[in-house]
């Protein structure tokens, strides 16, 4: 059972904190969601910042498993690139109370050091993919400026999807992003690579 209600705490964990829109939780609310008392809370995880720190862990974790995912099905480094940011707007990840979680553990990481480990991590495997797939279709300084602008840009989006008054939907996130994609790639100066599909490469970015 252990496995099972670890991740029914995560879970609990992570609607709390949307329904919340902060970190200022307690384990007692996050155990009352989950069905469980709060000392089995403290009995897995010891403390409310080691369950939130798990609960981040988690969300990385699944975005990591599902680009894995997207980028084994995609055959052409252009198709990979498509993949990646479709991927960055999953409905999944759009969930109103993932979104408020993510916005909640990026204000965390003004505080807490492991917190923005964690960010940094995420920060580095989104420009890490698609670097490596703009590489093989443009010189390595068109790829690094076009890598930088495009995960700005999936950020950006998607912390628009916070503001209740003007949401973007996932379509028109991933939309905008493929337009800019394909404006910047058009202008750019192929690399001698591009004419080649290159083979699929590890995703980067390990867990810890």
């Amino acid at each position: 059972m252990e496995p099972v209600r670890r991740k029914a705490l995560v879970d609990a964990a992570l609607r709390v904190i949307g329904d919340h829109g902060s970190l200022a939780v307690t384990m007692s609310d996050i155990a009352r969601q989950a069905g469980v008392s709060p000392a089995l809370a403290h009995h897995y995880f010891g403390s409310k910042e080691q369950l939130l720190i798990e609960t981040i862990r988690s969300l990385l974790r699944q975005l990591r498993s599902d680009t894995v995912a997207a980028l084994k099905a995609a055959r052409t480094p252009r198709a990979r690139l498509s993949a990646v940011i479709r991927v960055s707007f999953h409905a999944d990840q759009f969930a109103p109370e993932t979104i408020a979680a993510w916005l909640a553990f990026y204000a965390e990481a003004q505080r807490s050091e492991e917190t923005r480990r964690f960010l940094v991590i995420y920060a580095r495997r989104l420009r890490s993919n698609l670097l490596a797939d703009l590489k093989a279709l443009l010189p390595a300084d068109a790829a690094e400026r076009i890598a930088e602008g495009a995960a700005a840009m999936i950020d950006g989006l998607y912390i628009r999807q916070s503001l209740k008054s003007a949401p973007i939907g996932i379509e028109a996130s991933i939309a905008l992003t493929e337009d800019y994609l394909n404006a910047l790639l058009a202008t750019a100066s192929p690399s001698p690579r591009s004419e080649k599909a290159q083979p699929h490469r590890t995703i980067q970015g390990q867990m810890t």
